[in-house]
C-alpha cells in the first residue's frame, strides 16, 4: 500500500511551520543585542584615531613666541592666558595616580572634572603600592593614549625611569616635575608644590594646603593646552593664577 500523502493545504501549514522555527528573532531581542553591542565600541581605544589638534588659540602671554623656552626651562604665562583652548573631540587621556594624600586627591578631582568639562575620553589608572608604581607606568602606555597625566609624587621617580624610552608619548606631570624631563614631558608647579623625586624630596616651601581646587583645575588646563601647542619638556609655573 503507497504511504498516505498529507493534502496540498495540509503539507503547505507544515512547511510555514518549520520556517517559524528559523525566523527572524523578536524586534525586542534586536534592540537588546544592537545596545550591548553600541556599549563596548565607544570604549574601544583600538580603532582609528585622528591625531588631537588644538580647538583654541593660546593668549597673551601664555609663552613668548620671539623667545620661546628652552628645554627644561621654567616659564611663567600670563595667568588666564590657557582659558580659550580645549582638545578636539575624542582626545584620549590617561589620569596615572598613585596615594591618597589631601594634594593627590585635589589633582585626581581636578582632572576628572576637566575631563568632564570638555568631553575627553578618559581612562585612570591606579598604582596599587610601591611595587605597582613602574607596572602601573607601563599599563598606562600600553593603552596608547594621547596624554597621560601623572598626578601623585610617589609616581616621579619612576617617570623619570621610563618617559625617556617612551619619546613619542607625551606626559603631563601636574602638582610635581621631573629633575631632567626630556621633551615628551611637560610639568605645571608652583611654590608649593615642586616635588622632583630622585632623592630631592619636595620643596622647602611645599604646602599641601596651596592645593586648591582653582589651582588644580588650571594647572591641568594650562599643560593640556602647551602640550596641544607643542610646548612640551618645559615647567609651567603657576604661583598667579
Amino acid at each position: 500500500m503507497d504511504a498516505y500523502q498529507p493534502p496540498p493545504f495540509e503539507r503547505t501549514i507544515a512547511l510555514r511551520s518549520s520556517l517559524r522555527a528559523f525566523a527572524a528573532p523578536p524586534v525586542a531581542v534586536l534592540a537588546a543585542a544592537a545596545l550591548v553591542t553600541g556599549c563596548g565600541s565607544g570604549d574601544d581605544w583600538s580603532g582609528p584615531h585622528p591625531e588631537p589638534t588644538p580647538v583654541g588659540a593660546l593668549g597673551a602671554g601664555f609663552i613668548d613666541p620671539s623667545s620661546p623656552p628652552a628645554p627644561e626651562a621654567t616659564t611663567t604665562p600670563r595667568p588666564g592666558s590657557w582659558n580659550g583652548v580645549r582638545p578636539s573631540e575624542g582626545y584620549r587621556v590617561v589620569l596615572l595616580t598613585a596615594g591618597d594624600d589631601r594634594p593627590t586627591k585635589a589633582l585626581v578631582k581636578a582632572v576628572k572634572e576637566w575631563a568632564d568639562d570638555e568631553h575627553v575620553d578618559l581612562r585612570t589608572v591606579v598604582a596599587d603600592g610601591p611595587s605597582d608604581l613602574v607596572p602601573s607606568v607601563a599599563r598606562a602606555l600600553e593603552l596608547s593614549p594621547d596624554l597621560i597625566v601623572n598626578a601623585g609624587n610617589d609616581l616621579v621617580d619612576p617617570l623619570a625611569t621610563v618617559t625617556p624610552n617612551h619619546l613619542s608619548q607625551d606626559f603631563l606631570v601636574v602638582g610635581a616635575e621631573l629633575a631632567e624631563p626630556t621633551q615628551n614631558v611637560t610639568a605645571v608647579d608652583w611654590s608649593g608644590a615642586s616635588f622632583r623625586g630622585e632623592g630631592l624630596g619636595a620643596s622647602s616651601t611645599y604646602d599641601p594646603a596651596s592645593f586648591t581646587a582653582d589651582r588644580c583645575a588650571a594647572a591641568i588646563r594650562a599643560g593640556v593646552a602647551a602640550v596641544l601647542h607643542d610646548r612640551t619638556g618645559i615647567v609651567l609655573w603657576l604661583d598667579t593664577i
